[in-house]
């Protein structure tokens, strides 16, 4: 780490607002698609739980016990949402952002949770396989098709921009296909009269949730861990400022993600002696902001003569 000694540095700032956004903003857009799509969440899980009991399908009961995650989920994320965009206060100077990164992990481990119990019973059910109602299921099935498509569309247009409604999204799709599953078990059932469709439709859709989780658990681990942003090339980002004019040297350089879309990133930069050091920070930072995205920026300089100064990495 760097010695920081008080009259030997000079930074440069850029921020992202903390407050709370109004109606018009991109949170809001994502508040208002979060709550339409708990609501029909809500809706659809009932009638599964409903359907599933009626026509004795696990395949449903699996899905309405991902649906039930889904409003958790959902309702998760968008608490996280309103969490994120509360003001910074003199203790969490960064603000509320990772409270979103903090939901999508919660989400993607209770998927997990459910795909145990989904398989375990599945299993159980091709051992004993019970009577299953085909055509309700159809009935019940192509109802949540409907309801997830809805909701999936409407949380699509906000995910690009945050990964805890990215892993709202993810629930929904993975119910969604879910659902498809579970309308070609009915089929099988209606069909053939073969009641194990049933419980190979819910291993099937166990699996969908699964995969979907991974990719989901592994961006918000990295994000916590503030590992550097996939999208970044550290090598090319350093180039970058060292070819700065004035800049000699770039060094102790990190950048992280505050939350999706957002990066963080400080540095020490050596400059040669006489460079007009104001001029060399407004430089890095427009190309920064230009080239990587990275508006939230600290940067250290220093001339040559300090650079030895500075305890070995």
């Amino acid at each position: 780490m760097a010695i920081h000694r008080p009259g030997r540095r000079s930074h440069s700032h850029g921020h992202q607002p903390h407050g709370p956004s109004d109606g018009g903003t991109p949170r809001a857009a994502e508040m208002r698609a979060l709550g339409l799509a708990l609501l029909f969440a809500t809706a659809s899980l009932l009638v599964e739980i409903a359907g599933g009991i009626v026509t004795n399908s696990l395949a449903l009961l699996s899905d309405a016990a991902h649906m039930f995650t889904d409003v958790l989920a959902l309702g998760l994320s968008l608490f996280g949402v309103w969490v994120a965009g509360r003001p910074a206060t003199e203790r969490n100077t960064y603000g509320y952002y990772r409270a979103e990164i903090l939901a999508a992990l919660v989400n993607g481990l209770v998927l997990w949770l459910v795909v145990i119990s989904v398989i375990w019973e599945a299993w159980e059910r091709m051992l004993t396989p019970p009577v299953v109602e085909g055509g309700g299921l159809l009935v019940v099935a192509t109802f949540g098709l409907a309801v997830n498509g809805g909701s999936a569309w409407m949380l699509s247009r906000a995910a690009s921009r945050s990964l805890n409604v990215r892993g709202a999204l993810l629930h929904v799709l993975s119910d969604l296909l879910g659902s498809l599953g579970v309308i070609v078990a009915g089929v099988v059932i209606v069909v053939t009269g073969w009641t194990g469709a049933d419980a190979v439709a819910s291993v099937l859709i166990a699996i969908l949730i699964l995969l979907s989780s991974v990719g989901l658990i592994r961006e918000a681990v990295d994000v916590l861990m503030e590992a550097v942003p996939r999208h970044i090339d550290m090598d090319e980002l350093r180039r970058t400022l060292e070819e700065v004019p004035g800049a000699t040297e770039v060094h102790d350089l990190h950048v992280w993600s505050l939350t999706t879309g957002h990066c963080a990133l400080s540095a020490h930069a050596v400059v040669e002696e006489g460079a007009i050091q104001d001029l060399v920070l407004a430089e890095m930072s427009e190309r920064l902001a230009a080239r990587f995205d990275i508006q939230h920026v600290t940067i250290q300089l220093e001339v040559q003569s300090r650079r030895h100064a500075e305890p070995a990495h």
